[in-house]
């Protein structure tokens, strides 16, 4: 069953989702313009989903978070839970400020993120699950901002267990790891236009040796190999699921040529964009 609240207003959208066969996400399929937001918590049995074309475990018990521009298919939808919100219910940038997570949760290093539950943590999300069932049954002019509230209270709750989970908040801590978000952040918003570590470090008031030195700490990848793996995700995107000509996709990354993505995607994936396509006909 799926549960939908919309403000007419502003056309925001929050859904409920309950073992429903329908639940997917088209990302950017044929240039498809949806912005839905979709967290995803597996309560019950192990489960493929296929995110971007390619094949992950879902697990019991584990919570998963996707962005509009993903494309994802269960194996089997009427199993799972769900909390769906577009871009004009609740924007995940522009309120990262305001909870402090967006950039960790749904843009962070480890992505797509599988983020496991014990017992407790099940509890209080499926607690979640009951209230924000509940209040889309309260048909009132505080009902939006109500289900914002679950929303925002479901997001950073998911937010702490996934930092309990990951060593180096244990280790380093906030302040250190935020400008770890905040780089994610940045990437996502600038890359296609934006291609040098320099402007993000810039953005953080930091060197980019310092940038590098910190994720070097982390044992991440350097910014400048995140920022080249961002744009290939982006360029495989383009080429499943859209039309779009090698060209236009070069120009829409914000390269100077086509033979420049070219030279730059066969670098990176050991393939022309021409045989990738062909690979996934």
């Amino acid at each position: 069953m799926k549960w939908q609240f919309e403000d007419r207003n502003t056309n925001g959208r929050f859904s409920v989702i309950k073992q429903d066969t329908f639940l997917k996400g088209a990302g950017i399929l044929n240039q498809y313009k949806e912005t839905t937001n979709t967290i995803v918590c597996n309560l019950q049995q192990d489960q493929t989903v296929v995110i971007d074309q390619v094949p992950y475990l879902l697990a019991t018990n584990t919570i998963l978070p996707l962005v509009a521009n993903q494309h994802f298919v269960f194996e089997h939808p009427e199993t799972l839970v769900a909390w769906q919100f577009n871009r004009d219910f609740y924007c995940i940038a522009d309120h990262d400020a305001e909870v402090g997570c967006v950039g960790f949760l749904f843009y962070g290093i480890r992505h797509p993120m599988f983020i496991p539950l014990s017992s407790e943590e099940r509890e209080q999300i499926e607690l979640i699950l009951k209230l924000s069932m509940e209040e889309m049954q309260i048909k009132d002019k505080m009902q939006g901002e109500m289900l914002r509230l679950l929303l925002k209270r479901l997001i950073i709750y998911i937010t702490r267990i996934a930092k309990k989970q990951t060593e180096n908040y244990c280790l380093f801590g906030e302040d250190k790891m935020d400008l770890v978000r905040m780089f994610n952040l940045l990437l996502e918003i600038n890359f296609r236009s934006q291609h040098e570590v320099h402007f993000y470090a810039n953005a953080l008031n930091k060197s980019p040796k310092t940038l590098a030195n910190l994720f070097a700490t982390f044992k991440y990848p350097s910014p400048s190999r995140l920022i080249q793996q961002r744009i290939i995700l982006e360029a495989k995107r383009q080429l499943n699921f859209t039309s779009l000509s090698a060209k236009e996709i070069a120009y829409a990354l914000g390269f100077i040529s086509p033979q420049h993505f070219s030279r730059f995607f066969k670098q990176h994936t050991g393939s022309n964009t021409s045989a990738f396509r062909g690979s996934k006909a």
